[in-house]
């Protein structure tokens, strides 16, 4: 049986309090691993996000976490080849994965940091789920497909999340969202809700808020 993709809904009142009050509190970097020896515990739930290159996923999380630097975006693609645990409150970890493709580093330090995201998200039993963050403007790219299919093997359940929508033409956008409906049907850890969100003007913060505290 195929799946149905749709549009994640807006969260009701008690969802959204719930989340931005998660979110609202204390939220602190915790350390950067470079190996899966220097993993913090795994006392806590655990969500991560993923994206290629200056998909925007540093905006992101300093708009969900309302901080301006909370997570620092490199001026080199790729540059960022650490695994970054984020604190949130007493209950989550926030994860800030490498950025894939197109990474401006000699190979062997792509192979090493590519082969710990790989034993990460195989083997990280407190990891609830896996936010895919894809550019709005260009919908999923091959180098997407391949971080699903990692996610498809290794059993994790991810959800993709649109960004930058607010620039793209509203009729250029609908066809994103359709593609992206499409291509999602072929991977079987695929969550079947997507969230469109915008760093800039904040629209589906509130929903991707409310996701992550209904982990809980």
């Amino acid at each position: 049986m195929k799946m149905s993709f749709t549009i994640a809904p807006e969260p009701d009142q008690f969802a959204s309090e719930t989340g931005r009050k998660l979110f609202a509190g204390p939220c602190d970097f915790l350390k950067g691993v470079v190996a899966m020896d220097g993993l913090p515990a795994p006392d806590r739930l655990e969500v991560c996000f993923a994206g290629r290159s200056n998909v925007g996923k540093s905006s992101l999380i300093n708009a969900l976490t309302g901080r301006k630097a909370l997570a620092r975006a490199s001026n080199t693609p790729g540059r960022t080849q650490e695994i970054n645990f984020f604190e949130l409150g007493e209950t989550h970890y926030l994860v800030d994965l490498p950025g894939y493709g197109f990474a401006e580093a000699p190979k062997p330090v792509v192979e090493k940091w590519q082969a710990l995201l790989k034993a990460y998200l195989s083997g990280r039993a407190t990891l609830r789920r896996a936010f895919v963050l894809v550019d709005a403007r260009h919908g999923i790219k091959a180098v997407d497909t391949e971080i699903m299919e990692l996610l498809d093997r290794s059993a994790v359940t991810f959800q993709v999340v649109l960004t930058k929508a607010d620039k793209p033409k509203a009729g250029e956008l609908d066809k994103v969202i359709e593609a992206t409906k499409t291509k999602l049907a072929r991977h079987v850890a695929a969550y079947p809700e997507i969230i469109v969100t915008s760093s800039q003007t904040g629209s589906g913060l509130a929903t991707l808020r409310a996701t992550v505290a209904g982990m809980a």
